[in-house]
């Protein structure tokens, strides 16, 4: 553990914070609901609701982090289905200034390319039936159809060279060929290729080893800093949170109990759940 800490620290010291970025608002989130009805009786009258996630708000600069912890059922995974529009929610979800919850499908679709998602396990999010090319070539048919074929090869040759990869050897192998640390970055790099505004990671590292996971973290500031991209950043990991983010959210029970810039939230942090998650770290 001691170890792991010292690597991380040192990660910490060359990863964030530009902090003579421009602020400029690319996400906005107001009063955001997620709640499920409790259906009882014959009728099946709402006799109350599961508050997924209740009442939260929260903003996303440009090429700003926010890091989001809390355990298992606090709502990270209702947030992030909610800002991707995967299930219903009520309140504002503003990117650039257009609310998704009351904009109409026929345009959703071309504002959903710019708010990807990276999961935790990419073996179980890449396709085991198609190789590289097919998997990166999937998003650009939907997103950017006008693209030649020519165009979409040199697109993915660059995406994957530029995580990682090696274009000439990888592209016609399987997710199965691939090591845990090459299969993230060819998430990545299926996330990137739509080239989106917001990458939501979700554990991006946490199946990895610390070298491996150093390496991710290290690619990933790279591209934030080239492509001006905002994270959320998801992890039960406090000091892999605490190495990446900007700013940090602990959500508990759908609440939002904590929101401020990192280290006031490690160095001063208000809610006793929060002192907790950052005890159990130290």
């Amino acid at each position: 553990r001691e170890l792991y800490t010292q690597q991380l620290v040192s990660f910490q010291n060359k990863i964030r914070k530009n902090t003579n970025k421009k602020t400029l608002e690319i996400l906005k989130i107001k009063d955001l609901k997620v709640w499920y009805p409790i259906k009882k009786g014959l009728f099946k009258k709402t006799v109350d609701y599961v508050k997924a996630i209740d009442d939260v708000n929260f903003t996303l600069d440009e090429k700003e982090t926010i890091g989001i912890v809390g355990e298992s059922g606090s709502g990270k995974t209702s947030l992030v289905l909610a800002i991707l529009k995967l299930i219903t929610s009520s309140g504002k979800i503003e990117f650039n200034k257009t609310d998704l919850n009351i904009i109409k499908n026929n345009k959703l679709k071309s504002i959903r390319k710019n708010i990807q998602i990276v999961f935790q396990d990419p073996y179980s999010s890449l396709s085991p039936r198609m190789n590289v090319e097919e998997i990166l070539t999937e998003g650009l048919e939907v997103h950017f159809s006008k693209l030649s074929m020519s165009e979409k090869k040199q697109t993915i040759k660059n995406i994957l060279n530029e995580t990682g990869m090696n274009y000439d050897r990888d592209h016609n192998k399987y997710p199965h060929e691939f090591s845990g640390g090459q299969r993230q970055r060819i998430a990545i790099a299926r996330a990137l290729i739509l080239k989106p505004k917001i990458l939501i990671l979700d554990e991006p590292t946490s199946a990895l080893d610390i070298t491996i996971q150093n390496q991710i973290l290290d690619l990933l500031q790279n591209l934030q800093e080239k492509y001006s991209l905002s994270f959320i950043f998801i992890s039960h990991d406090m000091n892999v949170i605490r190495s990446v983010s900007d700013k940090i959210m602990v959500l508990k029970k759908g609440k939002l109990i904590e929101y401020d810039d990192a280290e006031i939230v490690f160095n001063n942090p208000v809610a006793e759940y929060t002192k907790n998650l950052i005890r159990s770290v130290t």
